[in-house]
């Protein structure tokens, strides 16, 4: 008796490593959307009393060792002026408790709902920076959530331009074949030999210093997408060239179906798993092309947080990682992220591709 077949989703959430990145794919995605009531902190907040302090102890237990909701001191900085190094002192005259579901700093979710109320924080004047402050006493923590918004953003945004302009390119040039096709392709392959990244960095560096990190953001999204079409669109053409001289499509084409409608219904169609896991395995190029740029200091600019700005911070500071590692945290975030992409994208291709189809 054979066994039921399995959906396509069925036989990717079989797979514990897909399984596991799709699961941090959506925790760090909801972490971005709702980086507002998640985080103690705005991105703008700073105290530049407490610039580059270290993570905020947080105590169980009283002065009797006794357990107790979780608490912080105040803290304070102190300046060794024989050895010129700084270091913070917790001030243990008054006990602040953790509070949760508490209001905070007011935003707007999403930009459009007010609110006010915060995950987790404490009571000014003491502060919870769960992983440190940076150089202007901002809370790394919470810029890590802000920082994901642009980080990861840009890949889906990108996709949106240069998904749509590659497929449908290929596929009129893969259809119509002949001196269209070689025309088509010629204009493509000269997109293609551009050297995006150095691209970027020379339009980014003729950029006015008075351009907005949104506008910074959205022209990087646009140059992205711009130079990245062509590649898919090579690849489909090969495809629907393959497809084309199918029975069914010649039945469309002599039922007098629209060329153009004929691409869009009964061509391109064929080419959708191809297109799910390039699309799976593209994402990455866009946000490691966005933290590059930033890293560098040609894209999202300070005040605003990017995961590339912030990596920049810490190898500006390179000789204070070892006593500072939480610096390095927004590298790690985006090497989580490239590797869930693509191992995501590797079993992608494997469920997927028609010869295992029909495997179990």
């Amino acid at each position: 008796m054979s066994k039921k077949r399995r959906s396509p989703w069925q036989k990717l959430w079989s797979d514990p490593v897909a399984r596991t990145a799709i699961l941090v794919l959506v925790l760090l995605y909801l972490g971005a959307a709702f980086a507002d009531p998640l985080t103690p902190y705005s991105m703008g907040f700073n105290d530049p009393d407490l610039a580059n302090a270290p993570p905020t102890p947080v105590h169980f237990q009283n002065e009797n060792g006794e357990p107790v909701w979780p608490y912080v001191h105040r803290v304070e900085r102190s300046f060794d002026v024989e050895t010129f190094k700084q270091s913070y002192l917790e001030v243990t005259d008054k006990q602040y408790p953790l509070k949760v579901f508490c209001p905070g700093e007011p935003y707007r979710l999403f930009g459009l709902i007010p609110g006010d109320m915060h995950l987790f924080g404490v009571e000014a004047p003491a502060r919870l920076f769960v992983i440190g402050s940076d150089i202007n006493g901002r809370d790394s923590f919470s810029r890590l959530f802000f920082g994901a918004q642009k980080s990861l953003t840009i890949g889906f945004l990108g996709l949106l331009i240069a998904f749509p302009i590659g497929i449908v390119y290929g596929g009129i040039s893969g259809f119509f074949g002949g001196i269209v096709d070689n025309i088509m392709m010629r204009f493509a392959e000269a997109i293609m030999s551009i050297p995006g990244f150095y691209l970027l960095i020379g339009l980014a560096a003729i950029l006015p210093p008075s351009m907005s990190s949104s506008q910074r953001f959205a022209l990087i999204t646009v140059i992205l997408s711009f130079i990245s079409w062509a590649g898919l669109a090579r690849i489909i053409r090969g495809m629907v060239l393959a497809v084309r001289q199918e029975e069914f499509v010649q039945a469309a084409r002599a039922a007098g179906l629209g060329e153009f409608r004929n691409i869009i219904v009964h061509v391109i169609p064929q080419t959708s798993s191809f297109i799910i896991v390039a699309a799976t395995l593209r994402v990455p190029h866009f946000i490691l092309s966005e933290s590059g740029l930033s890293f560098i200091g040609l894209g999202i600019q300070q005040p605003d947080a990017s995961w590339g700005n912030m990596l920049k911070f810490a190898m500006d500071n390179v000789n204070d990682l070892l006593n500072q590692p939480w610096l390095i945290a927004p590298g790690i975030l985006i090497f989580i992220t490239i590797l869930c992409f693509n191992a995501l994208g590797d079993t992608l291709r494997d469920v997927l591709d028609p010869k295992m189809q029909g495997v179990s």
